[in-house]
């Protein structure tokens, strides 16, 4: 169909997810950013976040750490350093991605480099917004 396009999301450890996608809304490391049939190409870096894929058989959300979005006018291929389905998100998960969060800021603080900890603060900051359902 003219309105849609193929997504595709991997992560080193497995495909997460392939369909045919209304529109795909991104965490982007500059902004959020929405994917829909004939947009621009654009290459991204994420942020970590939410996910959010709209297809014909409803609404996908995955959390990501980090990565990259290739987006092309008919396609939008998503390479993940870390994801999961939300709903496999449990409070034990949540709980890990913080406290690895919070062990990259303690790191970047010993180098000080003030870019490396605003980064880490940033990435922090972002995963404890994700909570839980």
């Amino acid at each position: 169909m003219a309105d849609t396009l193929q997504f595709d999301l991997v992560s080193p450890e497995r495909r997460l997810s392939s369909v045919t996608a209304r529109e795909v809304q991104i965490p982007g490391t500059d902004g959020d950013l929405t994917a829909m049939a004939g947009h621009v190409p654009t290459i991204t870096t994420l942020r970590p976040g939410i996910l959010r894929v709209v297809h014909t058989g409803g609404t996908e959300d995955f959390v990501v750490s980090g990565g990259f979005a290739e987006i092309t006018a008919t396609n939008v291929s998503v390479l993940a350093e870390q994801a999961l389905p939300r709903a496999q998100v449990t409070a034990d998960v949540h709980a890990r991605m913080v406290a690895e969060a919070r062990e990259a800021v303690t790191a970047a603080q010993a180098t000080g480099d003030t870019t490396r900890v605003d980064e880490a603060a940033k990435a922090l900051a972002d995963i404890e917004s994700i909570g839980l359902r």
